[in-house]
């Protein structure tokens, strides 16, 4: 959807295509629009991918959880946000056909490139498609104007071939997304700064004996934790570390998905196999 552009013309289209901006793929892909770009009424909040470790930017609370949503999903690879709807001469068509404006910028008063929040890269049955999903609160979905930017957008990726669909507040599990905020920092443990000094190999020697003790029903992690640490001389904070990686990386089933995630109440954690986890794309 297309969010306002500070002083739009066909100069800065050409520069921003210039400097990538809407282009590649994974680690490489840069987002049509920054935070300098857009005067967003929400919080931004930066983050740096799991599945693809590059920097992500989004305008709102809600296009932040639901790309916790989408980094849980084992069918997700890739994710673009802030794609841009080009050549825009595509939308300038669509909304002439439509008999509706087509969004400019306020200042230039020239056309603005629009943008899908998510381009979702996934696998199904063994082959890539894309999704796109634009995310809105409920509020403004009764807003004419509103609808109409949308339907540009909806009539955009039909002609694309790619599904396109609207992700409101209802759609976003807040207790998934709130539990992958919690542990989503320690996907990967070279970062999170406990470990400095230890091997990968003797990291993994903690994670396989870690699992053994937290599996069993009724286990309260952060005692668990606390010992571990303790009895292998670690700083404190490690076993919570590594148990957090453990779940992220689904070496261990713990209920993140309808319940709050825990370290000091009772929970069931049971090992599992990486492979055996399958999350549909019904939650994205």
């Amino acid at each position: 959807m297309s969010k306002r552009q500070r002083g739009m013309t066909k100069n800065k289209i050409e520069r921003w295509l210039k400097e990538g901006r809407g282009q590649g793929m994974g680690i490489d892909y840069k987002p049509w629009l920054s935070v300098q770009d857009v005067p967003s009424t929400g919080r931004s909040h930066r983050e740096i991918g799991m599945k693809v470790p590059r920097q992500y930017t989004f305008f709102s609370d809600l296009e932040n959880r639901y790309f916790h949503i989408l980094e849980y999903s084992t069918n997700v690879i890739d994710i673009r946000e802030q794609y841009p709807l080009l050549p825009i001469e595509e939308t300038i068509f669509i909304a002439d056909d439509l008999g509706i404006k087509h969004p400019t910028d306020p200042t230039t008063g020239e056309n603005v490139v629009m943008t899908t929040f998510f381009l979702i890269t996934i696998t199904q049955n063994g082959q890539n498609r894309l999704l796109a999903r634009t995310v809105k609160s409920s509020s403004v979905l009764d807003s004419k104007r509103k609808i109409e930017k949308l339907e540009i957008e909806r009539r955009y990726w039909e002609k694309q071939g790619v599904d396109w669909g609207i992700v409101t507040e209802y759609e976003i599990n807040r207790i998934l997304a709130d539990n992958m905020k919690a542990i989503r920092n320690y996907y990967n443990l070279k970062i999170c700064g406990l470990f400095e000094g230890i091997s990968a190999r003797q990291i993994q020697r903690y994670l396989s004996q870690l699992s053994r003790e937290l599996c069993g029903d009724s286990v309260v992690v952060r005692n668990i934790c606390c010992s571990f640490d303790e009895k292998n001389g670690l700083e404190v904070g490690c076993g919570l570390a590594l148990y957090k990686h453990l779940v992220v990386t689904r070496q261990l089933e713990v209920n993140i998905i309808n319940k709050p995630f825990e370290l000091a109440k009772p929970v069931t954690i049971k090992l599992l196999e990486y492979e055996t986890v399958q999350t549909g794309v019904d939650t994205i």
